[in-house]
């Protein structure tokens, strides 16, 4: 423990350190797709769900050809989606995994 005075506050901390043996591997974190849900794991999975993507209510398709207006609308989904993988709305548009 370390004592730790800062803006007039004292106290302590605490500090975990890992010591690994030589020559062993640090132990990775699992990826984001493989901690999210089946249906969030890529756009193939959520068009089998919601065929032409999920969006928000308000969400508007950036195309030069002829956008999307078929999608699910839900802005509940889209987020519940988003928090499990940012990747499915590569565009940014707020609609994930748009097709025509």
């Amino acid at each position: 423990m370390v004592l730790v005075r800062c803006a007039g506050v004292v106290g302590f901390v605490a500090a975990v350190v890992l010591f690994l043996p030589p020559g062993s591997a640090a132990i990775d974190a699992p990826t984001v797709t493989a901690r999210a849900p089946l249906l969030y794991r890529n756009c193939t999975n959520l068009n089998k769900r919601y065929p032409h993507g999920v969006g928000k209510l308000t969400a508007r398709d950036r195309t030069s050809g002829t956008p999307v207006t078929n999608f699910k609308r839900s802005t509940r989904i889209y987020n519940i989606a988003m928090n499990h993988n940012r990747g499915l709305d590569r565009d940014k548009d707020g609609i994930a995994c748009e097709k025509a």
